[in-house]
């Protein structure tokens, strides 16, 4: 099972929010990103919160930069809208690029993606949302809801070629409140790829119970570390018996 560090930009900052609203700043990039290195993390996330919303890409540099001296897996995502915007986060050292925004605009992108860059390569990313009885799609961060419900989004994006998914939960994200399994079991039950899963996840307990029952998936997380007295590298030691 792969433990990945969940690390969201905005500008010049790591933030964090709540059910993907009311941001607050954390610290800089390069800071969080060491200490999520220096505990022995197996892969690194790093989403440009904003990027789609405001139509830009700007992590080149700073991935550049914060991983000359860092080598784990990088997966990044944000403002990804061309074929020419994935071979620059390549180039700068990504080995994995996420897409959702581009994706539920144009589904066929991700064909596209997969086609040029080969399967490994390109993440489906999935912001989810319960409303009522539906399991809801959502992108630009959780700020805009799509006309996709869960279970015909994964099915498109599997025919698509994409060779991993991302399930995020917007209802548990930032609470540290618990995984949500109902969620995390349904996707089992569709998804024929790699899984992701990210949001609620709430103690080092916990995570291991995940590994019981999911170990073939992998799990992203952030407020968990930024705001608990996390022992990760233990977590990471067991995990790699």
């Amino acid at each position: 099972m792969r433990l990945i560090a969940n690390i969201d930009i905005k500008n010049e900052y790591v933030i964090k929010g709540i059910q993907l609203e009311g941001l607050r700043k954390i610290d800089l990039p390069i800071k969080i990103i060491k200490k999520f290195y220096d505990s022995g993390i197996h892969e690194i996330l790093i989403h440009d919160s904003v990027a789609s919303y405001y139509k830009r890409n700007n992590l080149g540099s700073l991935i550049k930069d914060c991983f000359k001296k860092i080598f784990v897996p990088v997966i990044i995502g944000g403002g990804i809208r061309s074929i020419k915007d994935i071979k620059t986060a390549l180039n700068y050292g990504a080995d994995k690029v996420m897409i959702n925004t581009e994706a539920i605009k144009n589904p066929r992108f991700l064909k596209k993606a997969c086609d040029e860059y080969g399967s490994s390569t390109i993440v489906s990313y999935i912001e989810v949302k319960k409303n009522k009885d539906t399991w809801d799609v959502y992108f630009n961060n959780g700020r805009e809801k799509s006309s996709f419900f869960l279970d015909e989004w994964i099915e498109i994006v599997q025919k698509m070629g994409c060779g991993e998914i991302l399930i995020k939960s917007i209802d548990r994200d930032g609470t540290m409140s618990g995984l949500d399994y109902e969620l995390i079991r349904r996707c089992h039950k569709l998804i024929n790829r790699p899984i992701i899963f990210a949001g609620g996840c709430s103690s080092q307990k916990e995570i291991l119970s995940f590994k019981k029952e999911f170990d073939n998936s992998a799990l992203a997380f952030a407020s968990i570390f930024y705001n608990a007295n996390l022992n990760l590298r233990s977590i990471i030691n067991i995990l790699n018996e």
